[in-house]
């Protein structure tokens, strides 16, 4: 559906400094999938979102929707395309002049769309993100939430292909965010439309996408299926964000502890051995860690867990302290391993 090749491209502003804000990302999204990007401020994911409408033009690389490079077509072209990729805002946009109903009936009214065609389509719009009672009320009448359904609802007037959004809910309260993300999932579902969300929040990207692209300096420093990069995270940046949501750091006074053990013991017996487990799934619910002790005779004090739910599945991350004979501990790690248990050596931490 979307394919960025090579993409890159940087502002130069009126001093020397130049933003090299998209560095050579390449990346592929797979029609009716909600794939999200994420970073932190000055990532370069807002950029890169607006990369994929040609709202701001690459320097280089192509910028493939639906089959057509966008970076190829003349000005009459474009504004076609555009038509098939809707997008929502943070701060929503609208008119302040015009009711809801006015707001989701501009886009059919700039393509010359007949009066009563524009009725029915703006009436159901209003009724599938829930605000029918509210058609001729004005934005200043709204709440955030409310604002941001307008939004949706005026996006997808159009009847996009490609749903754009970009910061959508950081200006919301958290339950008003969850029910935004309620309602894109089930457009998602019920209308197979391919969502594109920019977020600087984890939780957002664990409740409602089905992959991820992490950025960073402008680069693509992961992707992969959300529920692979909270289980297996290759970056430091995004262990970082993960620690937002599933925090992965051992309290000092912890460590504290774990370093007198290891001090008074002072080479006594077998050396102990700091892991972090993260079980998905079904192994959630598993006794894999009595098991092990059974089998292998280990010895293991959790220092840290915590149980999460990620694309609807169990994840569960544990920290412990094992003390065994090497032989023991390999036996052990290759049992979890062989039930899908990431298994994180963090002695370096000690």
């Amino acid at each position: 559906m979307i394919t960025l090749r090579n993409v890159s491209k940087t502002f130069h502003g009126a001093s020397a400094r130049s933003v090299h804000a998209v560095r050579d990302v390449s990346l592929t999204i797979e029609a009716g999938e909600i794939f999200g990007v994420i970073g932190r401020s000055g990532a370069g994911k807002s950029t890169l979102i607006r990369l994929v409408n040609l709202l701001t033009a690459p320097d280089a690389g192509e910028v493939v929707v639906d089959g057509r490079d966008l970076t190829r077509l003349d000005a009459a072209q474009l504004r076609a395309a555009r038509r098939e990729i809707g997008m929502i805002f943070q701060h929503f946009n609208l008119m302040s002049s015009r009711t809801v109903f006015g707001n989701v009936a501009l886009p059919l009214e700039l393509i010359g769309r007949p009066q009563e065609e524009i009725r029915a389509e703006v009436e159901k719009l209003l009724a599938l993100v829930g605000l029918t009672a509210e058609a001729h009320r004005y934005p200043q009448q709204l709440s955030g939430g409310q604002k941001q359904r307008v939004g949706i609802a005026r996006a997808l007037a159009s009847k996009p292909k490609v749903l754009l959004s970009d910061e959508a809910t950081s200006a919301l309260d958290p339950e008003t965010t969850r029910s935004i993300l309620d309602l894109l999932k089930r457009i998602n579902r019920e209308l197979g439309l391919t969502i594109v969300l920019i977020t600087h929040e984890m939780q957002v990207i664990k409740q409602i996408c089905d992959r991820i692209a992490v950025m960073d300096a402008g680069r693509v420093v992961e992707c992969g299926k959300v529920l692979s990069v909270f289980q297996a995270p290759q970056s430091d940046v995004t262990r970082t964000l993960i620690g937002d949501v599933i925090s992965a750091e051992l309290p000092a006074s912890v460590l504290r502890r774990v370093r007198q053990r290891i001090e008074d013991r002072n080479g006594e017996g077998h050396p102990d051995h700091l892991l972090r487990l993260v079980f998905i799934g079904e192994d959630v619910d598993r006794p894999l860690l009595s098991e092990a002790v059974k089998r292998f005779g280990i010895d293991f004090n959790i220092l840290h867990g915590q149980i999460d739910e990620v694309q609807g599945q169990g994840l569960a991350s544990l920290t412990l302290l094992v003390n065994g004979s090497q032989e023991a501990l390999d036996g052990a790690l290759s049992l979890l391993r062989e039930h899908h248990v990431t298994v994180e050596e963090l002695n370096h931490v000690l």
